[in-house]
């Protein structure tokens, strides 16, 4: 799997553009990638975003940045250098996976992943009703985060602002506790596995 997070100018795929891109091989954690870019020309930008990402109009219109093009290029190489399996993986992956594809066609080139992902929170989802846990609700709806899956796990929130490659690490070990009940970075080994997980 190739653990994803992608940082953007806001929710819509089509109107909104990738700012940087973060991603773990899962079966090869040290094998990492993050870029930051140039946003595409006429890319509108939602401020919330700004304010989760922590980039600036000016960093995210930045000319000595690589394009969009450049970026999703250098993306989609070191994707397919990756020996293993190439599956999309994350929280919410879906977003990251929407983000990826438009950008491709946007910047014509080969879309080399599959329509299915892996998605965290309904890894996270199923361990929390295995073990008889009701996932966290509002108005009847999961409230299950990437920030209270961490914690599930046994891991601090996610820093801000979100950066990329921090959110792409932060779920890949998510990922390795709940299937394999162990830390997958040793930079994360100072906090516990729960008892539950192991």
């Amino acid at each position: 799997m190739i653990i994803v997070d992608v940082e953007t100018t806001g929710l819509d795929p089509y109107k909104h553009s990738i700012a940087s891109i973060g991603a773990v091989d899962f079966g090869n954690p040290q094998n990492q990638f993050h870029e930051e870019c140039r946003i595409w020309e006429g890319a509108e930008i939602e401020q919330e975003a700004l304010r989760v990402n922590g980039f600036t109009e000016e960093q995210l219109r930045d000319p000595r940045k690589p394009t969009l093009t450049e970026t999703m290029r250098h993306f989609t190489v070191w994707a397919k250098g990756v020996s293993g399996d190439i599956t999309l993986a994350g929280e919410n992956v879906f977003f990251d996976r929407d983000f990826l594809r438009a950008s491709a066609e946007r910047c014509g080139l080969e879309w080399i992943f599959s329509n299915r992902i892996v998605d965290l929170h309904s890894v996270s989802f199923a361990h929390h009703v295995k073990r008889g846990i009701a996932p966290p609700l509002r108005d009847k709806k999961t409230m299950l985060s990437l920030d209270k899956t961490l914690a599930y796990v046994g891991m601090p929130e996610e820093p801000k602002p979100h950066i990329a490659i921090n959110g792409a690490k932060l779920e890949a070990e998510a990922f390795s506790r709940l299937l394999y009940g162990k830390p997958l970075f040793t930079e994360y080994e100072q906090y516990s596995v729960p008892e539950y997980l192991l």
